[in-house]
């Protein structure tokens, strides 16, 4: 990545500056999760997904009004053809200073040497149990062995920080976190615990049930670890804590318990292209609209993202004891 002049910030109407921009290339993954979508998905039909060269457009438009920090996701991000390329295409981009990749890590085994490569800083792996029988029933379709590969490829690519995410819920894994800190030590990689977010209609499911918050997940793991907060950021929403004599952190991300909406510099580009402002709300803007009404216009496409700060809410509305109000999967925002 190279340097280039300053690019102008973007702020919201709630003057805050939005610098990190997730974006989801494929609503398609390899997992099922139950938390994530439904067993039997139904897919975007190929022409209302943005084509790689739109999201390398978006993509330059936003570093050039600022943006520092890009996140590619899905879906499964490293299932969609050509994903290896855009990488490359994205980290050469002038003005980026953060690259990073959320992913199951079902792919990484083959590929993490190349997405070093490729100027991916960090790696984020989503990884809710070390039992295989609870990973095959949370996954539905996944295979425990292959993703723990993954991971010690990652650490062995030289990734400036690999980061495990495990969705924590009741009755489900909530037993595993010390578990979870331990091979995240043993394994030399960090980990955030995330508070479930009710996106989707999901069944068999009952989100308020399953709720386990991060100061319960504190409580458990101070049973077994040393943990002394930490103000290491790194431009996300979790909250971070050392673990004594490790070099291991451990994160926590509570959009429940702990909101984190006044400080949220982040906004997402979906696979169908609109620039979704909250991950909790549904204001957007078509963004794959405005691409391909106005075909290289950098300046217009620019001014509808500048335009677009000014419905970004202030919270998000999230309620687990109510049925979602976002009925889009995750898998279709970006994780």
């Amino acid at each position: 990545m190279t340097a280039s002049p300053p690019a102008a910030p973007l702020f919201d109407r709630f003057g805050r500056i939005v610098d990190y921009l997730r974006i989801s290339i494929t609503d398609r993954c390899d997992f099922r999760c139950v938390y994530c979508m439904a067993e039997d998905m139904v897919f975007l039909p190929r022409a209302q997904i943005l084509t790689l060269e739109e999201i390398y457009t978006l993509a330059q438009a936003f570093t050039e009004l600022g943006v520092k920090k890009i996140r590619i996701t899905g879906g499964e991000p490293l299932v969609r053809k050509g994903a290896l390329e855009l990488l490359q295409n994205l980290g050469r981009l002038e003005g980026l200073d953060e690259l990073v990749l959320t992913t199951n890590g079902s792919q990484l085994d083959s590929m993490a040497e190349a997405l070093k490569a490729a100027w991916v800083k960090r790696v984020n792996i989503s990884l809710d149990t070390l039992d295989a029988a609870k990973f095959k029933a949370i996954t539905r379709t996944g295979d425990l062995p292959q993703v723990i590969k993954g991971i010690k490829a990652a650490v062995s690519a030289g990734f400036e920080r690999v980061k495990i995410n495990a969705v924590i819920l009741k009755d489900r894994n909530h037993q595993e976190v010390c578990d979870l800190v331990a091979f995240a030590v043993e394994n030399g990689v960090d980990i955030s615990f995330i508070e479930e977010m009710p996106l989707g209609v999901v069944e068999k499911h009952n989100r308020a049930d399953a709720y386990y918050a991060s100061d319960s997940i504190k409580a458990d793991l101070r049973k077994q670890f040393a943990l002394v907060a930490s103000d290491a950021s790194t431009g996300g929403p979790s909250k971070y804590f050392n673990v004594v004599g490790t070099q291991t952190r451990v994160g926590f991300i509570s959009p429940h318990s702990a909101n984190f909406c006044s400080t949220c510099n982040r906004v997402r580009l979906t696979v169908d292209g609109r620039l979704l402002l909250c991950l909790g709300n549904e204001h957007s803007v078509d963004l794959k609209q405005v691409l391909r009404s106005h075909p290289g216009d950098m300046a217009v496409l620019k001014q509808a993202i500048i335009d677009a700060m000014l419905i970004k809410p202030e919270k998000h509305e999230f309620n687990i004891h109510e049925q979602p109000v976002i009925l889009r999967y995750m898998n279709m925002t970006g994780g």
